[in-house]
């Protein structure tokens, strides 16, 4: 199951979903404007879009096949490489370890992360070591992942930065591979037959996210809105979203948007539930802060929020740190202290300033029709 590119059984017909722009990574590699002006449109309205022809399908498939591997091993060898509740965040996180709800509902979710520097100094490790099962597939699967992601993440990053009116370079020298920084990878399961909450209501913690998953289970709540929708998988496609860190670089120009993992609907929630995520992140020593003073357009937009609202006197190191410690206190307290941006904390997005951007275009539309591919 892990490895398969399609679904054991189909995504419910009749639950409500949210339609996806789809933007193709490979116009965006091309240099085509139009994509260019799509993917815009995506970043700066919820935030999420699909990714096709993002050319790690194979290593894709290698992950779940190695985080399947890794999560099988008997819980005592997985609780040697445990985080630990001082707010690292590579490593096995065990079940019911963190709060997903304001009540401090635990969380039903297992995952291990492998750090973005371990995999590129391999064999030499900068954080942690890991399991013997994620040693044998590093060369194979973990770096080409890492590899392939990263290159991802840094073409879409070049072009926010453009749009932004950034200087060129200007993502790079925050997210440099020779400092150390919170990146990682991340192979995630959700055990079969769940009622509850996976991974609570959140922001992500970093710059930009990347999820493979084969079932449902994803939500994500609209801006403006109260009702939770489903993102449905799309096989070969990848859902990509914004971090707290890009919202705050942009002054809210970029958007981080609340989401959550539910158990998989329908008679999708008889299996046991894998995903793979990269989270790109900003080295630990860089202060999260607005980038006005490099860009007009984001100075604007920092002139219309409250004052103050894009300085978080954090490094990116110290914010991903609390935020995984607020949350392993297992509380309501610990919980509502977790929350990113979008929970009205520092960081919440203004309305876009204004770019020239196509409208709509391409959506993935509402279940069941699928998107093109």
């Amino acid at each position: 199951m892990p490895g398969l590119t399609v679904a054991p059984t189909p995504f419910p017909k009749d639950l409500p979903t949210h339609p996806l722009m789809v933007i193709d990574f490979a116009l965006i590699q091309a240099g085509d404007i139009h994509e260019q002006n799509r993917l815009w449109e995506a970043a700066t309205s919820l935030g999420f879009w699909y990714l096709k022809h993002h050319t790690a399908i194979d290593e894709v498939n290698d992950m779940f096949d190695m985080g399947a591997e890794t999560l099988a091993l008997p819980l005592s060898e997985k609780m040697k490489f445990e985080q630990g509740d001082e707010g690292d965040s590579f490593g096995y996180k065990a079940k019911g370890k963190v709060a997903t709800d304001k009540f401090g509902t635990l969380d039903t979710v297992e995952f291990f992360n492998v750090a973005q520097d371990d995999a590129l100094a391999w064999p030499r490790a900068v954080h942690r070591t890991y399991p013997s099962t994620a040693n044998a597939r590093m060369e194979d699967t973990i770096i080409p992942f890492t590899r392939k992601s990263m290159n991802v993440n840094d073409t879409l990053l070049a072009i926010f930065e453009r749009r932004l009116g950034l200087p060129e370079g200007t993502f790079a020298e925050l997210h440099l591979t020779s400092v150390p920084s919170g990146s990682e990878a991340r192979c995630i399961k959700t055990p079969p037959n769940q009622d509850k909450a996976g991974i609570g209501a959140h922001t992500d913690f970093g710059t930009l996210s990347i999820v493979h998953n084969r079932l449902g289970g994803l939500q994500v709540l609209p801006p403006g809105t109260e009702t939770w929708l489903y993102i449905k998988p799309l096989p070969g496609h990848a859902i990509c979203n914004v971090g707290d860190t890009l919202a705050i670089f942009s002054g809210g120009i970029l958007r981080s948007n609340v989401h959550r993992v539910m158990p998989p609907p329908g008679e999708q929630s008889r299996f046991e539930r894998y995903s793979i995520a990269f989270f790109t992140r900003p080295n630990n020593d860089v202060v999260l802060r607005a980038l006005s003073e490099k860009s007009q357009m984001i100075a604007d937009a920092v002139a219309r929020a409250p004052e103050g609202q894009f300085e978080t006197n954090s490094t990116a190191g110290e914010w991903v740190q609390r935020r995984i410690r607020n949350l392993r206190l297992k509380s309501r307290a610990g919980w509502l202290a977790s929350l990113g941006t979008e929970h009205g904390g520092v960081g919440t997005p203004s309305p876009p300033t204004s770019s020239p951007i196509i409208p709509s275009g391409e959506l993935a539309p509402h279940s069941p029709v699928e998107a093109s591919a």
